[in-house]
């Protein structure tokens, strides 16, 4: 025969209630204390955050018929064009000075995908002068894409810096 398992008391129950509300209060005091503020009360945020393609890194050229015959049918293409891209460089100056220079690389394998930015900048709430400059191709010896622009941030305010691939420009939003 089966041995009963003991009925617990009163007190057991008790200590459980008392164990459960323990934890309840402790997690109700760490999730509102202690404070947790993502900017300084006068401090306002610059976000520089795009994906991008780059051109590629050089141009097509036809491919000879020795070339072509070296092929199998069916990768005869009368054109070779590479898929690298090329990396992104961008610069933003704030007022003037120099904040922030980053150069990404092309993503994928054959790095011929998107090149990735992503950099937060605290900066004092107020009025700004931006100037920001892309450059998505190696052959072209300046910069490809630019902006300049005023800005005047409150406190607290994030400002997000992207490129629009639809509209080929930089976005202040």
């Amino acid at each position: 025969m089966a041995e009963r398992a003991p009925r617990l008391g009163p007190a057991a129950w008790i200590g459980q209630a008392l164990l459960y509300a323990l934890f309840a209060g402790v997690i109700g005091v760490f999730s509102g204390w202690p404070p947790y503020r993502h900017l300084a009360g006068d401090q306002a945020l610059i976000k520089l955050s795009f994906s991008h393609t780059g051109k590629p890194v050089a141009d097509c050229r036809p491919q000879t018929p020795e070339e072509l015959a070296k092929l199998p049918p069916n990768m005869r293409a009368p054109l070779r064009c590479p898929r690298e891209r090329s990396p992104i460089v961008v610069e933003l100056d704030i007022d003037g000075l120099p904040a922030l220079r980053v150069s990404a690389r092309p993503s994928g394998l054959s790095r011929d995908g998107a090149s990735s930015v992503y950099r937060r900048l605290q900066v004092g709430a107020g009025t700004h002068r931006l100037s920001v400059r892309l450059k998505d191709d190696l052959r072209s010896p300046g910069f490809t894409h630019q902006r300049e622009a005023s800005v005047t941030l409150a406190p607290a305010q994030i400002l997000v810096i992207d490129f629009d691939p639809a509209t080929q420009a930089i976005t202040l939003r």
